[in-house]
């Protein structure tokens, strides 16, 4: 089995999850992981060079993957997906950021990830937070990633439903080397991952519904 890894931080308590799994060491030494941004993991999930993956939103709802109710979720505000106002520039790692700058008529260069958020750790005032923008117009959270598989389903149904049951605590060397690697403050680290959640419940649905709509209106190909 492969699996398709984002190594951003709103992924880190999934990552931790895979590595404790109580599914036993037989079943940890059978899933390799491809790495990369979610642009990169998209595509080979779509050529089927992964088994499973967050996939990014706008690319999720297709005919030959099954879908779980689990993803990544922003309330309200995320901090790592930002659009600074000016001249119209995509972020190439994110196909669904760049949509949801274009659904919220926002023009400016768009960034996700680690990086983004430490510009705005840095400098909050100079950008715009898509997800809380997002909340301001719909009154609904933003899911930006949802868990898609196209082989092995049981197994990871069963994976994403003892994830969702679990309170993941993330070990403090682990939050140090994260904190080291990617210029943000450990602290810094657990108060961002307060902003995620990852069950996809029924306003969830209804947000993620809403955005594959307005998407696809715009013309972005699912």
């Amino acid at each position: 089995m492969i699996f398709g890894k984002i190594d951003y931080i709103n992924l880190l308590p999934f990552h931790i999850f895979l590595k404790k799994s109580s599914m036993g060491n037989s079943f940890k030494k059978t899933v390799f992981f491809k790495q990369g941004v979610p642009s990169y993991i998209n595509s080979k999930f779509q050529k089927r060079q992964v088994n499973a993956a967050f996939i990014s939103s706008v690319k999720s709802n297709k005919k030959n993957a099954k879908t779980l109710p689990v993803g990544i979720v922003a309330k309200k505000r995320v901090k790592s997906v930002l659009v600074e106002e000016g001249s119209p520039k995509d972020d190439p790692a994110s196909a669904t950021s760049n949509a949801l700058c274009k659904v919220l008529g926002l023009k400016g260069e768009v960034s996700i990830g680690d990086d983004a958020l430490r510009k705005y750790i840095q400098n909050p005032d100079i950008y715009v937070d898509l997800a809380l923008e997002w909340n301001k117009k719909y009154h609904l959270p933003f899911v930006f990633a949802v868990l898609c598989v196209n082989s092995h389903y049981g197994i990871y149904k069963k994976l994403s439903k003892n994830f969702i049951k679990q309170k993941i605590k993330i070990p403090q060397y682990i939050l140090n080397d994260y904190s080291k690697k990617r210029g943000i403050s450990a602290h810094e680290i657990k108060e961002y991952l307060k902003l995620i959640s990852y069950k996809i419940n029924k306003k969830e649905e209804r947000g993620l519904k809403l955005f594959l709509k307005k998407s696809s209106n715009l013309g972005f190909k699912k």
